[in-house]
């Protein structure tokens, strides 16, 4: 793969082409430029991160225009207006426009397009491609969510750009060499005519769990290494290369942790690159969903402090980096330099942006509003994390049966199906009544596909056990305080539960000693260390992420299919959803054996 043919219609010095020795950077910092009466320059640098599909300010899960408590607005057409209301206040000066990643997955508008009108067969341009165009950046970088879809639909995407797609840490399995554009170093002119001009490195890194969560679509074919070493490697090739700035855009949080092992490099690197890599004057972050407005962080070689900057998600957030320059000794030298956020609910929406993707949003609202069964009753999951739901065994019925249906007539054929879902939404409902496509998309909101290996019974223990952490440890007495009842570090996606065994977990006992009942469904027989369970289990658990113990192993089914339209297939099959159909309460939560609700 490389990278799009969209780079050379844009104004791009260099693009990096092999690894070279590099010498090292620039020097001192620069003496303040009123004491010595310096001319100076300034420049703006705009970031966006984590936009997820989003061009219309839209919720098309409730089928309306979005809003939550904070009352933010999300999309790229936002973002637009603020970009353009931006460079108009600084006509004549010199602003870029830059992404961190995380941009064709994340709403059923980018997944219709991936999936129902896949663009890689129908020619049609993503509209996120559409979008982002009209806006105008100058580079985005790759984030784990645009490998989901596979190499096909990420190259085709990115050859519908008008600007390059960079991540010098996505290598070529088999060559060694880059498989997308690491860097650009771009040419801009500060000010009106006969201003000077800077040459701004931008360097993309993605992140290194790609080679977990979407190993399916990239194992043998793309490695990834550390966004630390890779920083290090092409930093000083950029400074050779006439960066006078040096600005990197990478899909990675700032904590220094990984929501996996140390099998691969650090998922959050951001203020490690910052402090070991000279040479970096500012950094754009993603991947954590995060407001950062401006953090400095000051490299342990030369003492300099890099601004790092994240601009939350789903185009809620502008991060705006101004520097302000000087020449000395032949040479940019930066003086001054700041970050802040600013919010998309202070603008109106880009019309030129709302009006490219019109029909393709048009399009996905009425999919999602297509009916697909009725419900008997009201099934809500907003309690899903601390009570065994209706909803949640919905999930888990269909991914048991499913799996159970493909295995008939194999060695695995006698051996229990167990299930295993995450509550991935606090507020999905399926309404008494019509049950809509949009409504199952509430539900499950990612785009996995369904799995399922062997555990062992002492396996399922050690999975239930590094599930529970998730929760708060409450004494036996204390109340229990809802709005904290799980621990903030794990995020809800990361919490599982298993259908097909009967279980307790023990708020009040340490993480590790929480799973105090496990028993064969239905019976008081506590489930053997030895025995063995199928377990249906979704791709990104399967292939590590999280974490848990156990599970990455050899798949005894995996057939490609997503479970999200799994579970529409079946609703629509059966037309009616009804509790009773896939109803097994089987596990609980309590202390001392007493159940907590």
């Amino acid at each position: 793969m490389t990278s799009s043919s969209g780079a050379s219609r844009r104004q791009v010095l260099a693009v990096a082409a092999a690894a070279a020795s590099a010498p090292l950077i620039a020097g001192a910092p620069a003496r303040a430029a009123a004491a010595t009466g310096a001319k100076t320059w300034d420049l703006t640098i705009l970031g966006t991160s984590d936009t997820h599909g989003n061009v219309y300010n839209w919720d098309y899960y409730k089928d309306a225009e979005y809003d939550d408590k904070d009352h933010n607005d999300v999309g790229v057409a936002k973002l637009a207006a603020l970009v353009t209301q931006i460079r108009a206040e600084r006509r004549g000066k010199a602003t870029l426009v830059l992404d961190a990643g995380d941009t064709i997955q994340g709403t059923p508008l980018a997944t219709y397009y991936a999936k129902q009108e896949p663009i890689t067969e129908t020619g049609e341009t993503h509209p996120m491609a559409k979008a982002m165009n009209i806006l105008r950046y100058d580079a985005v970088t790759l984030g784990n969510h645009e490998f989901n879809y596979g190499l096909p639909l990420l190259a085709t995407w990115i050859e519908q750009l008008g600007f390059p797609a960079l991540a010098a840490n996505a290598v070529n399995a088999a060559t060694g060499k880059p498989a997308f554009t690491p860097y650009v170093i771009k040419e801009v002119r500060l000010g009106g005519h006969g201003a000077p001009r800077i040459k701004v490195g931008i360097l993309g890194l993605t992140n290194p769990g790609v080679a977990i969560w979407d190993k399916g679509n990239v194992e043998g074919r793309l490695v990834f290494p550390g966004m630390v070493e890779t920083a290090a490697k092409w930093v000083p090739i950029m400074r050779e290369r006439g960066a006078d700035l040096v600005i990197i855009s990478a899909h990675g949080g700032d904590s220094g942790t990984s929501s996996y092992g140390s099998e691969l490099p650090n998922e959050n690197p951001v203020a490690l690159i910052a402090q070991q890599v000279p040479g970096i004057d500012a950094i754009l972050f993603g991947h954590a969903h995060n407001a950062v407005e401006m953090r400095m962080v000051k490299n342990l070689d030369t003492g300099v402090e890099v601004l790092t900057t994240e601009p939350s998600k789903w185009g809620q957030r502008l991060s705006r980096m101004d520097f302000t320059l000087t020449r000395e000794g032949g040479r940019w030298q930066v003086v001054s330099k700041k970050s802040a956020l600013l919010n998309t609910n202070t603008v109106e929406p880009h019309k030129a942006v709302l009006a490219a993707v019109r029909g393709q949003h048009g399009k996905t609202v009425d999919y999602v509003n297509t009916v697909v069964a009725q419900s008997e009753v009201e099934l809500s999951a907003v309690e899903s994390r601390y009570k065994d739901t209706p909803i949640l065994d919905f999930i888990n019925h269909v991914q048991a049966e499913v799996v159970g249906k493909a295995l008939a007539g194999t060695a695995y054929a006698g051996l229990p199906v167990l299930s295993i879902a995450a509550p991935f939404s606090r507020t999905a409902v399926f309404p008494q009544g019509d049950v809509r496509i949009r409504d199952v998309a509430g539900l499950y909101v990612f785009d996995n596909t369904l799995e399922a290996v062997v555990l062992t019974g002492a396996e399922v223990k050690a999975y239930l056990e590094y599930s529970a952490k998730y929760f708060t440890t409450f004494a036996v007495g204390a109340p229990i305080d809802l709005a904290n009842i799980n621990d903030k570090n794990v995020p809800d996606y990361n919490y599982d539960v298993i259908s097909g065994v009967d279980y307790d977990i023990d708020i009040s006992k340490p993480v590790g000693q929480r799973i105090t009942r496990l028993v064969l469904a239905g019976t008081d027989t506590p489930v053997p260390a030895d025995a063995q369970f199928v377990v249906a289990v979704n791709n990104y658990r399967r292939s590590g992420g999280g974490n848990f113990p156990g599970i990455v192993k050899t798949q005894v089914y995996n057939q490609q299919q997503e479970i999200r339209q799994l579970l529409i297939d079946w609703a629509q099959a059966k037309g009616v959803i009804r509790p009773a159909d896939f109803y097994v309460p089987n596990w609980k939560l309590v202390r001392e054996g007493v159940p907590v609700f």
